[in-house]
């Protein structure tokens, strides 16, 4: 009797094992997350922000949806920033009886843009 409760607790064990998990998926790298054009810029740190999605059974959305654009603005205003530069994505996915998660991670180092005036052309010219 006490090795049958031993076999069916070491089984169950197993299966809840084998049915939880978890995987890295390699994302994309970028020197900025908008063009710099030459524009001087201050750097403000290191930031990361993730953006999620629960599925019932690996499959029901329960929650909305996960996405590298959403992860990327809840970084730049996590910092403050106006961009980031040297921006890393990443995915991983999180495997459990029931449901499952996708998780995209944005990460980067947060800048602002110096804003300054600029003289128009016309005004300068008209002034001569």
């Amino acid at each position: 009797m006490v090795k049958l409760v031993y076999l069916k607790l070491s089984l169950l064990s197993l299966l809840i094992f084998l049915l939880a998990g978890c995987a890295c998926i390699p994302g994309g790298i970028s020197a900025s997350s908008t063009p710099l054009n030459n524009k001087p810029y201050h750097i403000l740190g290191h930031t990361s922000a993730t953006d999620s999605r629960f599925l019932l059974l690996g499959i029901i959305p329960i929650t909305g949806s996960n996405s590298t654009k959403d992860a990327l603005n809840k970084a730049i205003k996590k910092a403050g920033a106006d961009a980031l530069i040297d921006v890393t994505v990443e995915g991983y996915g999180q495997w459990f009886i029931l449901f499952s998660r996708v998780v995209t991670k944005v990460e980067g180092i947060g800048i602002r843009f110096e804003h300054y005036k600029q003289e128009p052309e016309n005004q300068s010219k008209l002034e001569k």
